[in-house]
């Protein structure tokens, strides 16, 4: 089971959450039939998208994240809400794969480097805040990174990481890491932190050594006294309902409405999220018009 930590340091210096999302991951990579490329974008952005949204502190707060790039890739679009639940979906799920001269899938190219990355936060009343800052690797943590550094002037470190099985390409690991300093940090407290950064190993190559998500945390934060906020289950849920849908649809005209209906008067949608298929007969979509204007 897929989960997700958050700590803090006694003395309020420094936060830390870390996510074990391999199944996540690998729930994504089923639903879209991702290529091994596409995988570990999504990958990357499901998991900075479910620690994001469980530092919301509104219970009903959601969560968007959408990276576009100049790649093969396309558009990489997360959602998430304030328990660490994610979904989402990319572009080009078929898009190619190349790797870096270490082996390691090279997300950059597949995503491009120039771009923007989105982040849009809804708290559920009043206009939703959104971000914009513009990519500077594509690799996704570097961009989550710049994304805390600029657009909310938060000091951050950003590790996001996906393994991939080389030979079937299914996703065996999946985890990320993110810290800030809080406003209580002093210069010995980076200085402090700054050296562990430099030892830690990647976050799927401590997955890998059987490392729990606390471990993590405590081994990013060596030195310092580590408290647990908080520890929760994370998945990959889709939102979507038929009922959603009927209630889009009444926000459109009745000639929209009725113009769905192909030539065997059916309307098909797809949601983009988890690939699950709505059907509307003519006569349902007539109902649904006799309630929108009744």
């Amino acid at each position: 089971m897929d989960k997700i930590i958050r700590c803090i340091t006694s003395d309020g210096a420094i936060m830390a959450a870390a996510i074990d999302a391999s199944d996540i991951v690998f729930t994504a990579k089923k639903l879209h039939h991702l290529s091994r490329s596409a995988t570990a974008a999504l990958g990357r952005l499901l998991c900075a998208t479910s620690i994001m949204g469980a530092m919301l502190k509104q219970k009903d707060a959601t969560i968007n994240l959408r990276v576009m790039g100049d790649g093969e890739l396309g558009p990489v679009i997360t959602a998430g809400d304030s328990r660490g639940n994610v979904r989402g979906y990319v572009g080009n799920c078929d898009c190619p794969t190349e790797y870096y001269s270490n082996g390691k899938i090279n997300v950059a190219k597949a995503v491009g480097k120039n771009g923007v990355l989105n982040v849009m936060r809804d708290y559920g009343s009043g206009e939703p805040y959104v971000g914009q800052v513009e990519l500077v690797s594509g690799e996704i943590a570097e961009d989550i990174t710049n994304y805390y550094a600029t657009s909310e002037q938060i000091p951050t470190v950003c590790a996001l990481g996906v393994l991939i099985d080389k030979e079937d390409g299914e996703v065996m690991l999946a985890g990320g890491l993110l810290i800030q300093l809080l406003p209580g940090a002093d210069d010995s407290t980076i200085d402090k932190l700054e050296k562990n950064i430099e030892k830690l190993d990647p976050v799927t190559t401590m997955l890998a050594k059987g490392m729990s998500i606390l471990d993590i945390c405590k081994t990013a934060l060596e030195g310092f006294e580590v408290e647990v906020l908080d520890e929760n289950p994370v998945n990959y849920v889709c939102t979507c309902s038929r009922e959603k849908l009927e209630k889009f649809f009444c926000s459109m005209s009745d000639e929209d409405i009725r113009s769905m209906a192909d030539e065997k008067g059916v309307a098909i949608a797809n949601c983009h999220f988890c690939n699950k298929r709505y059907i509307f007969t003519k006569e349902e979509l007539e109902k649904i018009i006799k309630e929108k204007n009744s």
